[in-house]
């Protein structure tokens, strides 16, 4: 049987005039090199999501499309080219919105700050693309591990105060170009002290000590990070919530702080 005898099923008409929202892929791992900061790339594994809409007369989407179009962008992921594999996915699907998601681990060398031993911090990044009315939208999210310590525990206590870890999640809208390390940066330096893979003696006294004299609220992490964030001219709206996970409770604490453009 040649090809053109095989029945298109998903390009069929359907009667029930109900438009779909979202129509894909979920949960597809593929390679992926992502340019940083120091001029080189990294080879990382991603997991994508890749919806478009469906209007009420098609049957089904072409989901095959969506697996051909990743596979025929292996070469390096920048913001530019996530805006043009968005571009693609519609032309090819012939849909009128749609939407892209790939998450990856994402690693930085970093130095202790006493001994100068180099190791490997893993952070979670996702890019998420949406295109309507023919406009495309990036947006970067970064969740980035950091120490905080408790300010109410510190000034209250003869000795000692209780700190834990917590997770920054910052998203953002940009009008310019802006590294992920750059976001990492940003949420790093308003923590009451950032992580390392790895520490030595030297190095865990700097980092217990500056937690100490840097205790930070959930709110004033928060806080902190929007403050750089609103003088930031690239970005145009952002989202910045916390979760830390206290040492003394069996809960979390968290905040919210929400700019929109």
């Amino acid at each position: 049987m040649s090809n053109s005898n095989i029945a298109d099923v998903q390009n069929s008409s359907d009667t029930r005039q109900i438009p779909i929202d979202k129509v894909g892929i979920k949960d597809i791992r593929h390679p992926v090199r992502v340019k940083d900061r120091t001029g080189g790339e990294q080879h990382t594994i991603a997991s994508f999501n890749m919806y478009v809409n469906l209007p009420h007369n098609f049957k089904g989407t072409h989901m095959s499309r969506f697996v051909e179009i990743l596979n025929q962008h292996e070469r390096e992921i920048t913001v530019q080219s996530f805006k043009e594999m968005l571009i693609e996915m519609l032309k090819r699907l012939e849909a009128e919105s749609g939407h892209i998601e790939m998450a990856f681990p994402y690693f930085i060398n970093k130095s202790a700050p006493i001994s100068k031993v180099i190791s490997m911090l893993d952070y979670e990044v996702t890019f998420i693309g949406e295109i309507k009315n023919n406009t495309p939208e990036l947006t970067i999210k970064v969740i980035v591990p950091v120490t905080s310590l408790c300010p109410c525990s510190k000034k209250i206590s003869e000795y000692g105060a209780h700190n834990q870890r917590s997770a920054v999640t910052v998203s953002v809208k940009t009008k310019g170009f802006v590294w992920i390390e750059d976001l990492i940066d940003i949420v790093e330096q308003q923590a009451s002290c950032e992580l390392f893979g790895l520490l030595k003696r030297p190095d865990e006294k700097y980092v217990t000590e500056k937690a100490y004299d840097n205790p930070k609220f959930v709110e004033d992490i928060v806080r902190d990070i929007a403050a750089q964030l609103n003088i930031d001219e690239r970005i145009t709206a952002y989202t910045v919530e916390s979760e830390n996970f206290e040492s003394i409770h069996n809960h979390s604490a968290y905040a919210f702080i929400e700019k929109i453009k």
